[in-house]
């Protein structure tokens, strides 16, 4: 999924009946676009459109949670006789003491009594139950919302502190998470740990050509291939032009000339990580 997915389950999750053209106009796409990625979610079972019934507002205004013990040779018995109880809102299993949590709705407290006392003890397999009887509920699982991902991690390697830190101020006022290497070696081992989404790299640090051994590192290593590298160096500038392997082209993404603007920096930044 990618932003505008997201954008768009966070609009059906607040109000399911918004149509595709009242999306579209929000997120400024076309309707067919809201429409395609609106049936590959709901393909794909990410999204699921559907009414909820409120049991509080239908006259089912005691609610529990039942931990329930059972003897595991019977565990799809018990969960299976569960799941066809029509006062059993949810079922879940779970680790630790208890095998099941069973959310139950009923529309009094005599009721909830006699679901624990006759109905669940008719039940093979079950050992134990324990109720706890739900006085309000804060948040339900449908107003649960997907998390923000994480922004995109750039491992800036560089031996040139300035550059470094001109760059991170850059990328991080983007919203870019930036990590920091002065050295190729240094690259491979934050890489190892942290996994950026792409490296900015440059050629001459502890060697001529660093850099340009680190990017073959990189590919080599099956962890670390797949990650976008952007080479920024001066080397085209310099008396090691002549030495600078330009037949390997294909051990990095594109390479920028120093000095480079903010901004020329910023759009190959956003061209990589969107490709990815």
């Amino acid at each position: 999924m990618d932003g505008t997915d997201r954008q768009i389950m966070e609009m059906l999750r607040l109000n399911g009946r918004r149509s595709n053209v009242e999306i579209a106009r929000e997120l400024g796409v076309s309707e067919g676009t809201v429409r395609k990625r609106v049936d590959r979610l709901l393909m794909s079972g990410a999204l699921r459109i559907v009414g909820l019934v409120d049991p509080e507002q239908v006259g089912y205004t005691t609610r529990a949670l039942i931990f329930v013990t059972v003897e595991l040779p019977h565990a799809e018995e018990v969960g299976a006789a569960l799941c066809q109880m029509p006062e059993v809102a949810g079922l879940y299993w779970i680790t630790g003491e208890y095998d099941f949590v069973v959310d139950a709705v009923f529309a009094s407290e005599k009721e909830l009594r006699s679901f624990i006392t006759e109905r669940l003890s008719g039940i093979p397999g079950i050992v134990r139950t324990q109720a706890g009887h739900v006085l309000r509920i804060q948040k339900s699982a449908a107003e649960w919302a997907l998390p923000k991902p994480p922004p995109p991690c750039i491992l800036v390697v560089d031996d040139d502190p300035d550059f470094v830190e001109v760059t991170r101020m850059v990328l991080e006022r983007e919203g870019y998470q930036v990590c920091r290497a002065g050295s190729g070696a240094e690259a491979l081992q934050t890489m190892k740990a942290v996994h950026p989404d792409l490296v900015i790299l440059d050629i001459m640090m502890d060697g001529v050509l660093d850099g340009w051994d680190a990017s073959w590192r990189i590919r080599s290593n099956p962890d670390l291939r797949d990650t976008s590298i952007l080479v920024v160096s001066a080397i085209t500038a310099s008396d090691y032009l002549g030495v600078f392997p330009t037949d390997q082209d294909n051990l990095v993404d594109n390479f920028l000339s120093k000095p480079v603007s903010p901004d020329r920096l910023l759009a190959e930044v956003d061209r990589l990580l969107a490709r990815r």
